[in-house]
């Protein structure tokens, strides 16, 4: 078992379009019948959602789809639980002046994340953490298990 850290700031606004953020349904929809608008539209929106989402950086609403999106999006990889949740509190600590919310910034507070990462992380769990910032911006951390991963154990490792 090993962990692979993504880390993803950007505009809340882009954060919030969804649709990029939900993987397509395992089974596109019906070819559509001759003459309809509405369902050359779909299957065209559904193509484009089974393209862009392994591509797309943003981070994805179940933390376990981090695992097909694009290699490079891995910040680091840890063996030890302890080490990906360190890499958890060092970014903590390095955006903790940007949160939005002063409850955020509290030091204790953001050591027990990091503490109940570890406790998640060496049980085999994925860890996601999401903060809005200034601007109006957002911070999603995650950390996911792989090799098998717990939630979802047919996804493949992106460095196997």
């Amino acid at each position: 078992m090993h962990h692979h850290g993504y880390l993803w700031t950007g505009p809340k606004e882009r954060f919030d379009n969804e649709a990029l953020r939900r993987p397509p349904h395992p089974a596109p929809p019906p070819p559509p019948a001759p003459n309809d608008p509405a369902g050359e539209r779909l299957l065209q929106r559904y193509r484009e959602v089974a393209a862009e989402f392994p591509t797309v950086d943003l981070p994805p609403l179940e933390t376990a789809y981090w695992l097909v999106k694009r290699r490079s999006l891995v910040r680091g990889t840890w063996s030890e639980a302890k080490e990906a949740a360190a890499w958890l509190g060092e970014l903590l600590a390095e955006y903790a002046h940007r949160f939005a919310c002063t409850y955020n910034r509290d030091t204790a507070r953001l050591a027990s994340l990091v503490d109940a990462a570890a406790e998640r992380l060496a049980a085999g769990a994925d860890v996601s953490y999401g903060f809005y910032l200034e601007r109006p911006a957002y911070l999603s951390l995650a950390v996911v298990t792989c090799s098998p991963n717990r939630s979802m154990p047919t996804l493949l490792c992106p460095l196997g």
